[in-house]
């Protein structure tokens, strides 16, 4: 009986492991993850705009955050916007985090199904209709983050605060690694 007892509390922590899985994101030519930075790209620039409207996307229980945003952001039609907040607690999660230091970069991406965890914060930015969202969460062991990914479950509740910019924002290079 102890034997038994002891195999099923050992297949229960098994299955519920951390699996981890480390790609490369390479530029869509060889030549964008080796070109130096030019002189023409300015070392840091302003984007201009203004708020038109915020929005508070409350999740319920077991939906998927960057699925219920991405259906939000096509329903409100909307093209530019900053992540401003995000607070709740999930049932499991998948993110990804840069994992090294020279082009082409690596993502590694960081997947628990069955981990519950608090939603710390989340910020971001909505570029033309995509989601680049990163949040952070805890456990009672541990503080970690990195970009949403699909599978990240709610658990009591979600809630995620969009800034959404008027007509005219230009958020285009943003997130362009090769814009350098």
């Amino acid at each position: 009986m102890m034997k038994t007892i002891l195999v099923l509390s050992m297949a229960g922590l098994l299955s519920a492991q951390e699996t981890r899985r480390e790609i490369v994101n390479a530029a869509p030519t060889p030549e964008g993850d080796s070109k130096p930075n030019s002189d023409k790209v300015p070392d840091v620039y302003a984007g201009k705009g203004q708020f038109d409207r915020i929005l508070v996307l409350r999740f319920k229980y077991n939906t998927d955050m960057l699925a219920g945003i991405e259906k939000i952001v096509k329903q409100e039609k909307i093209r530019n916007a900053v992540v401003l907040s995000g607070a709740g607690s999930v049932r499991g999660y998948q993110i990804h985090q840069v994992s090294n230091r020279d082009f082409p970069s690596k993502n590694m991406f960081v997947k628990n199904p069955t981990e519950p965890a608090d939603v710390i914060s989340m910020n971001g930015y909505i570029i033309n209709g995509k989601i680049h969202a990163h949040m952070t969460m805890a456990t009672p062991d541990r503080a970690f983050g990195g970009h949403l990914e699909p599978g990240t479950t709610v658990f009591t509740f979600g809630i995620v605060t969009l800034g959404v910019m008027s007509d005219g924002a230009d958020f285009t290079h943003l997130d362009d690694k090769t814009y350098r």
